[in-house]
């Protein structure tokens, strides 16, 4: 078994416990460092995030499969056997790209993703003037990923909230079902509509947990429903994508304008050298370059190595 399949065993278990999990976002090995040192049972790699960090550019369709596998598999070392559930946007095109984009992901060692219905090019969810596929097409991607037999968690995102209404949601989760999805993620969904959704498909006889997405592009996110709320409508997954990223641009903000203003970074809040160094591994390197030392005896090394 792959490392990839066994942190997708642990995505998996985590889908079929009792509760919710949060799921901060990462999005270089730092923060992927920092989240797992924080205790996160799992992240998430946000496609808008990767477009940012490695483009520059917005969640308006740049930024392919290629792009968030490369930085998934920057950034897993840094997690140490946390899962990584990464966006897969639309699949990059019909059902056949969506089953590479699945064997793409899973080769980078990611844990999860999820697969939306929006058009290609797509845009950020919660912009206006989105389009979605017409349902068949959509649940076909989903298919796809599944019959990619990598093991991976597929998470079944419908944008067509705002674009059908709920009815179309609700039909299309049932369809996200049939296809074989391990969840279901309703984008700008609130409470309500993930109660109807949770009630047609265990209406179907195939209960699936949701995902919900806590994020600040979609507006102050103490706005919405609470994660006890969440669980009682079948939310086990919810993602916050931006807010490490957000948090980290603000800061590198506030130092670029201290240092071009003051000519040094001042009293900017910020991370001490040396707890970045323990956090990147400098200290385990320094004792195994004693270790391989030229010189060193092998006994000497064998009885420190225990």
């Amino acid at each position: 078994m792959t490392s990839s399949e066994h942190s997708a065993d642990r995505l998996r278990a985590l889908l079929a416990g009792p509760t919710v999990v949060r799921l901060p976002g990462v999005f270089d090995a730092v923060s992927a460092g920092l989240a797992a040192a924080a205790g996160a049972q799992a992240v998430c790699l946000s496609g808008a995030t990767v477009s940012a960090v490695d483009l520059g550019l917005p969640d308006f369709g740049f930024v392919h499969g290629t792009d968030i596998a490369g930085r998934a598999a920057a950034l897993l070392p840094s997690l140490g056997g946390v899962p990584l559930l990464a966006d897969a946007d639309t699949g990059y095109g019909n059902a056949l790209q969506a089953r590479r984009t699945t064997h793409t992901y899973a080769a980078a060692g990611v844990a999860g993703l999820h697969l939306e219905d929006q058009v290609a090019p797509k845009r950020c969810g919660h912009l206006g003037g989105k389009e979605v596929v017409g349902v068949d097409e959509a649940a076909s991607r989903v298919r796809a990923a599944v019959d990619a037999d990598t093991g991976l968690v597929i998470v079944a995102r419908t944008d067509a909230l705002s674009v059908l209404g709920r009815d179309a949601v609700v039909e299309r989760c049932r369809a996200f079902a049939a296809a074989g999805a391990d969840a279901v993620f309703v984008e700008g969904a609130s409470i309500e509509d993930l109660e109807a959704v949770a009630a047609a498909l265990a209406a179907d006889g195939r209960p699936l947990p949701q995902m919900y997405n806590r994020s600040e592009a979609g507006g102050p996110i103490d706005a919405g429903p609470s994660d006890e709320r969440l669980a009682e409508a079948g939310v086990r997954f919810v993602i916050h994508p931006v807010s490490a990223m957000l948090a980290a641009a603000e800061a590198v903000r506030r130092t670029m304008a201290a240092i071009v203003g003051t000519g040094h970074a001042g009293a900017v809040d910020r991370m001490e050298w040396t707890d970045l160094t323990d956090l990147v591994g400098l200290p385990e390197l320094l004792q195994d370059e004693l270790r391989y030392a030229a010189g060193s005896e092998p006994a000497a090394l064998s009885e420190g190595h225990r």
